[in-house]
């Protein structure tokens, strides 16, 4: 059991065009759903775009008080007990959004690191990216990685 400091979300978009999105996208870790908005430096949803969302110590996101897994303290345990995910919100004109790769990793800086990821995805390829959408299905699930 161990306290949950820091998430870090990877998020590749694909470089393919319409890939990139003006929807919302949501991490689910340990029983709670945060968003991946960075608002203004790079919001790792436009087409091409290859960005580390930081939630809890050294945030990076909008709203870092609000997405943080210390506010309530989530713990280490609670990785087992419920799914990582990547959920999408479509929005504006073009909706859907070409998600090329997602890596999630929790405490990843300390000794005992949690890393969820999904190996279909692991290779550059038309037949390794997954479009998110209304149309499509909004979520995708992750499976632990841990050293």
């Amino acid at each position: 059991m161990a306290r949950i400091t820091r998430i870090e979300a990877h998020v590749r978009t694909a470089d393919v065009p319409h890939g990139g999105t003006q929807g919302w996208v949501y991490l689910g870790v340990a029983g709670r759903e945060f968003v991946l908005d960075a608002g203004g430096t790079a919001d790792g949803t436009r087409t091409g775009d290859n960005w580390t969302f930081v939630l809890g110590e050294d945030a990076n996101v909008r709203n870092p008080a609000y997405n943080d897994p210390r506010r309530p303290q989530l713990d280490t345990d609670d990785l087992d007990r419920y799914p990582v995910y990547v959920r999408f919100e479509p929005v504006g004109p073009d909706p859907a959004w070409c998600l090329d790769r997602v890596v999630v990793h929790v405490n990843g800086d300390t000794d005992h690191p949690h890393t969820f990821d999904n190996p279909d995805l692991a290779d550059f390829g038309e037949d390794r990216r997954l479009w998110l959408g209304q149309e499509y299905g909004k979520q995708l699930y992750l499976k632990r990685y841990d050293n």
